[in-house]
């Protein structure tokens, strides 16, 4: 990564309650027009995870959840609601750890999180209508997807993430993390490039595409502040882009697994 002195987060202003359907693109440009600002090579637009999901039509209904036997069993175990668990079993290859309200999985692209990041908090229903929202099917896809739409409309070979909010498991509180991305290195490798003092970096890989969803995550906060796409200006790369898939630690490599 190439020296930075400063970087910018800006909040894309504008942004509406997204809908199943509704055209991201189109909403961030507006956003970005109604605040004078154009796109630049190397810009960043972070984008929460919510408003992926439902631009893309990830909401349940819970009433059209049937909840199957294990999933009764496990709600009973951590009081919460069957319905729920078993959306949450559907997402997931395995349980991590369960105790009362509390119920780590490993999702099915790989992430370890509680409750497979399936949420009910900012979904609120105009309909009276309960429902959860579910991660993106592929969300290093929509990110490059976004990605080449806006670099196109917009003329600026641009990087986009897509954020949630992860807990640590040795740490407390929730931080941005990626779970998507794409024209930039997600997990920028260090490796080979000297110290300060010449010194050959030997394991130094940054989770980069991490850093910068949590820098974001400063900006749009985590309850009514309405604010799901920021600008991130004034990083540099010279590495390859990879995706947010890349940040995950297989298996072979997981000593506590």
């Amino acid at each position: 990564m190439s020296r930075t002195g400063a970087v910018e987060l800006l909040a894309i202003p504008g942004i509406p309650m997204v809908k199943p359907g509704d055209d991201l693109a189109v909403l961030i440009s507006g956003g970005l027009a109604r605040a004078g600002l154009e796109l630049r090579a190397n810009d960043v637009l972070v984008l929460a995870q919510k408003i992926v999901s439902k631009a893309e039509g990830r909401s349940v209904e819970l009433a059209k959840v049937k909840p199957s036997a294990r999933a009764i069993a496990l709600a009973a175990e951590i009081q919460k609601d069957p319905r729920l668990v078993e959306l949450i079993l559907s997402e997931s290859v395995r349980v991590v750890r369960s105790r009362p309200n509390v119920l780590i999985v490993e999702h099915r692209l790989g992430f370890v999180m509680a409750n497979a990041g399936i949420d009910q908090s900012n979904v609120a229903p105009s309909d009276g209508v309960e429902r959860a929202l579910l991660l993106p099917v592929d969300p290093d896809g929509s990110a490059e997807a976004l990605r080449a739409r806006l670099a196109t409309e917009h003329g600026a070979p641009i990087a986009v993430i897509i954020t949630d909010s992860f807990g640590r498991a040795w740490r407390r509180g929730t931080a941005g993390v990626a779970i998507g991305a794409a024209g930039l290195p997600a997990l920028l490798d260090l490796r080979g490039n000297p110290d300060l003092f010449g010194r050959i970096l030997q394991v130094s890989i940054s989770g980069f595409a991490d850093e910068i969803a949590a820098a974001a995550s400063l900006v749009m906060g985590q309850g009514d502040e309405a604010q799901p796409v920021v600008l991130v200006r004034g990083l540099t790369w010279n590495k390859p882009a990879n995706p947010a898939a890349n940040l995950v630690r297989p298996a072979s490599e997981d000593m506590f697994r």
